[in-house]
């Protein structure tokens, strides 16, 4: 009779348990998200390094993990073992290099093309760190057909909200690669080759599979314009001054995660 008790009660808690946190998540899903324009992205990281006096490398590491989160829980690495970073020249980049690094201490294998290298202290030491690691840092970029075969998935850290076009010609095949793949596509903050604004501009764009937006989401982030594409929120860094000032509304972290799924 007692062992029944607690069996009733068990099933009780679970399904009070089920309940609350079902009610979260529909609460999460009807937050109404303020979405950034592309001056204020960039007015927003200026105030973290000016006044909260952030380094852009501190902000890199936070920015590239939460990407390597956020893969790691769309895509593990016991379905998508293989993965190809296609890093820029930009911020972007370095986010990528980061999220490297940190996916293959997660367990996947990595690979990095990275065609246009900023020579900048921070960038070499970041691209060291990822050889050290393990990561593979291709000089050239496989075909189409090879690339399919041999990854499972792929990061695009091309290009960040500081994109304006036309796509240089030298970063074109990047580009290029990441729209004809057949494999999911991962966009750090920004699809690559998108207005930060109004989105793609033609039928022929990057069509990624998640995008990890950082910070706070950017206005081609709103779910009319996604879609289809799951979507995170990586960055849990901003200070309550900056979420006030922009007049951010942003999802509740849980627990310790540095990724909402927005």
């Amino acid at each position: 009779m007692i062992i029944r008790r607690f069996f009733a009660s068990a099933v009780v808690l679970r399904l009070a348990y089920f309940c609350t946190n079902s009610a979260q998540a529909v609460s999460q899903n009807k937050i109404k998200m303020n979405y950034l324009s592309q001056a204020n992205a960039a007015a927003l990281d200026q105030e973290l390094f000016n006044e909260y006096k952030f380094s852009v490398d501190q902000l890199m590491e936070l920015a590239g993990l939460s990407v390597a989160t956020a893969v790691a829980r769309v895509y593990p690495p016991t379905s998508h073992k293989s993965a190809l970073i296609i890093c820029g020249p930009g911020n972007n980049g370095g986010d990528g290099l980061v999220a490297a690094r940190h996916m293959r201490l997660f367990g996947y294998n990595v690979a990095v093309y990275y065609p246009k290298r900023t020579p900048k202290p921070l960038y070499e030491n970041l691209l060291l760190q990822c050889e050290r690691f393990g990561v593979e840092i291709l000089s050239n970029l496989p075909a189409t057909n090879d690339i399919n075969t041999k990854y499972n998935l792929l990061v695009d850290a091309l290009f960040g909200f500081s994109f304006k076009p036309p796509v240089r010609e030298e970063l074109k095949p990047a580009l290029d690669a990441l729209i004809d793949s057949a494999l999911p596509v991962c966009s750090v903050d920004i699809p690559s080759g998108w207005n930060v604004e109004k989105g793609p501009d033609s039928e022929n764009a990057l069509k990624p599979s998640l995008l990890i937006s950082l910070s706070a989401p950017k206005m081609c982030a709103q779910p009319d314009i996604l879609k289809d594409t799951k979507h995170y929120l990586g960055g849990r860094f901003l200070p309550p001054g900056i979420i006030q000032k922009y007049n951010l509304t942003l999802p509740v972290y849980t627990g310790q995660d540095q990724v909402a799924e927005l």
